[in-house]
């Protein structure tokens, strides 16, 4: 918790204000190094339903529109440890008499912590808020309770009165009572130096003494602070509980790297025109190399054996050659199928001593979970009836039309959800018993939004630590529903975000109005896409596109290549990449010159050390008049930045940037702040001259002696 918020008491049982629980099922947690042969457990039955709050209309001190609240409290809203995160609502009464409000946080453990709320503008509106930092892991909730305020009503009308002689006698004699009350609730408190000061007070409270005098008095800061602290809190009307959950950090915070292992020490023999394949063993170098940049996530596309039906070819194409390893999203084959590793990569061993490198390097693994299937798959003749059966007799193929994915069949979840659910289940247990704690889910939009939500509330009920990253480039609503439901990450539209208003648009999106449920990950690029930004091979746009979405973003990723400015795309004005290494061994020199690898080792850096990078609510977006320059700070406590950053990979760009001083938290007319990127140090004001170029595209500021 914030060093601000008071713990208080144990919760007491509210049992109308409290989410009504639902029963829930679950297989055991299989043991570390589980045979994917072993027999899974007796399905229990499916329970589908969220838990819901019991409904709850205005008390005496009415209480609206408590954020955040994910649909009616069906879902809790996503924190993570440490996080500052906004409780909002509109507090409001009859007549003139002055509310307040409280945020009550309850723990995991059951210990309440008190923040009093802050009016904030427009006040006509009766907007309240309080920033909280839940300080551990674990299901959380918090309620709003809102209050009349005697001694804010007596102020008010002290200062109304008693400068125009009304009441004189009168207002002093219930000035006097109030701090006498609250003298007692001090004392009663175990604070006798306050129930002292209060009483003090009381007696200053003299009807012939000047009306300025008795102000005075009244508000000096040491009685506020009191009475902030102890006064009198009548008629308080708490809403319902409302769930958060707190996750570890990485749910928000976190720099990943992708590569394919397959690529990684493969090698082509000119004599017999065949390939052989890179292993787990021969992928601990990219593991290195990764940490050495910086990244904490180390993300494999799926290392499942591939079907050889309908596979693909070079660049797509619907004829493999003989050495065509084939895409490795088309999942199954006689070797097995999701709870198998391809022969070519290695065995389970060779999995467990690659998991256990990446943990020794400070790195976690995570694996691509792709719910489909090639023909090929041992579900196809085990259970046909996960697929959808056409009136032909044949089984549906993946379809985007006019695009054709003959190699892969989509699951029905409709015909046994039974089950495949619980075959999904014991899947990602076999995973998670070897050591994988992430998950990076494949078009998880082409599933049911109800299936994610059975998988999230059974895999946090056994092990709340396992994270989940949509893959969902889809509608709006669909994304969102995703995050609701329980996905701790998504993908996003920061690829194609590129003009100053979409990304300032964008930001202000997510960090206000989707933050309670939609945590962000701003990949560079991915297999699936080679951005239009980058496909002239301009080195400045590849910088700038890894600087924006390094620090406007928490979580941000590379897919392996970047670093290397691969930009040739498959056909002009198509994202696919040309020689995709979806479809072919694409081994690589990464330190082959020129890279990014040092670029992106300092913006890794810089991230770890400055907490306003690793945080998604507190952003400002700055003046500066050009199209060109996107300038934008961030805070968190006791650290804030001021990133600067040009728009334009080709032309240097020269623009005004205003900083407000207040928000950065900074007394006085000139800042002093430190380029992170060059170590440059610069003395501003309010209003500075910046001038950017395409070999020094950014400043990421440091503001010093805050």
């Amino acid at each position: 918790m914030s060093a601000t918020a008071n713990p208080s008491r144990r919760s007491p049982q509210r049992t109308a204000a409290r989410p009504v629980a639902t029963t829930q099922t679950t297989t055991s947690a299989p043991t570390a190094g589980l045979s994917a042969a072993e027999p899974a457990p007796v399905p229990a039955p499916l329970d589908l339903q969220p838990p819901v709050v019991v409904a709850r209309g205005f008390g005496r001190i009415p209480v609206s529109g408590v954020s955040p609240v994910v649909e009616g409290a069906a879902y809790p809203a996503k924190v993570v440890a440490g996080e500052l995160i906004p409780i909002r609502a509109k507090v409001f009464r009859e007549g003139h008499d002055a509310v307040n409000a409280s945020v009550i946080l309850t723990s995991p453990d059951g210990v309440e912590h008190r923040t009093d709320m802050t009016p904030v503008e427009p006040r006509g509106l009766d907007p309240w808020e309080a920033w909280v930092r839940p300080d551990a892991e674990g299901a959380w909730t918090f309620r709003v309770e809102g209050w009349s305020d005697p001694w804010a009503t007596w102020l008010h009308n002290a200062e109304a009165k008693l400068p125009a002689g009304v009441d004189i006698e009168l207002v002093c004699l219930e000035g006097r009572d109030l701090l006498e009350r609250t003298a007692a609730l001090a004392e009663a408190a175990g604070d006798p130096v306050q129930a002292s000061i209060l009483k003090a007070t009381s007696m200053l409270l003299i009807p012939e003494r000047p009306a300025d005098d008795l102000i005075e008095v009244a508000t000096a800061h040491g009685i506020s602070r009191a009475m902030r602290q102890y006064g009198p809190r009548e008629l308080l009307t708490p809403t319902a509980d409302f769930p958060l959950f707190v996750d570890r950090q990485r749910a928000l915070f976190s720099s990943w790297y992708e590569f394919f292992p397959r690529s990684q020490g493969a090698s082509y023999d000119e004599a017999t025109k065949t390939w052989t394949s890179g292993t787990f063993d021969s992928s601990h170098e990219r593991l290195e190399h990764a940490a050495s940049m910086g990244f904490d996530v180390v993300y494999l596309p799926p290392i499942h054996p591939i079907g050889t039906a309908f596979r693909k070819g070079r660049n797509n194409t619907l004829i493999p050659g003989p050495a065509d390893p084939g895409s490795p999203w088309a999942i199954g084959a006689p070797e097995g199928g999701h709870d198998a590793i391809h022969p070519d990569l290695g065995d389970w061993d060779s999995f467990d001593r690659f998991v256990a490198r990446a943990k020794e390097l400070g790195l976690e693994i995570a694996l691509d979970f792709a719910l489909q299937a090639s023909p090929d798959h041992p579900w196809v003749t085990a259970h046909p009836e996960w697929f959808t059966t056409r009136l032909d007799g044949t089984i549906a193929y993946a379809e985007n039309p006019p695009k054709k994915y003959q190699d892969i069949y989509p699951i029905n979840f409709d015909n046994d959800p039974d089950g495949i659910y619980h075959e999904v289940l014991r899947i990602l247990k076999l995973w998670m018993s070897h050591g994988v704690r992430i998950f990076r889910v494949d078009n998880p939009h082409t599933k049911p939004v109800q299936f994610w939500a059975w998988v999230m509330r059974q895999v946090r009920e056994t092990d709340p630590d396992v994270l989940f990253l949509a893959e969902a480039f889809t509608k709006p609503e669909m994304m969102h529903a995703l995050g609701k439901v329980g996905f701790h990450q998504s993908y996003t539209y920061f690829t194609w975000r590129n003009t100053k208003w979409e990304l300032e648009e964008y930001l202000t999106e997510l960090s206000t109005q989707t933050d309670a449920f939609y945590r962000p990950n701003f990949f560079v690029n991915t297999p699936d896409i080679n951005p239009f930004f980058l496909q002239s091979g301009n080195p400045s746009a590849f910088a700038i596109r890894a600087i924006l979405a390094a620090t406007l973003s928490p979580s941000w990723g590379v897919y392996a290549g970047f670093e290397l400015f691969e930009h040739e795309p498959l056909k002009a004005g198509g994202e696919e990449y040309r020689n995709s290494e979806k479809f072919e061994y694409r081994p690589r020199d990464h330190g082959a010159e020129p890279n990014l690898n040092v670029l992106l080792g300092s913006l890794n850096q810089i991230r770890r050390s400055h907490p306003a990078l690793q945080q998604l609510r507190q952003i400002q977006f700055l003046d500066a008049p050009h199209d060109g320059v996107l300038a934008f700070a961030k805070r968190d406590g006791d650290d804030a930045v001021v990133v600067i950053c040009s728009l334009d990979p080709n032309q240097g760009v020269e623009s005004d940037v205003r900083l407000d001083l207040g928000w950065l938290g900074v007394d006085g007319q000139t800042i002093d702040m430190r380029d992170e990127l060059t170590g440059a140090t610069f003395t501003w004001g309010e209003r500075n001259f910046v001038r950017l170029s395409p070999a020094n595209p950014a400043h990421i500021l440091h503001v010093r002696g805050r």
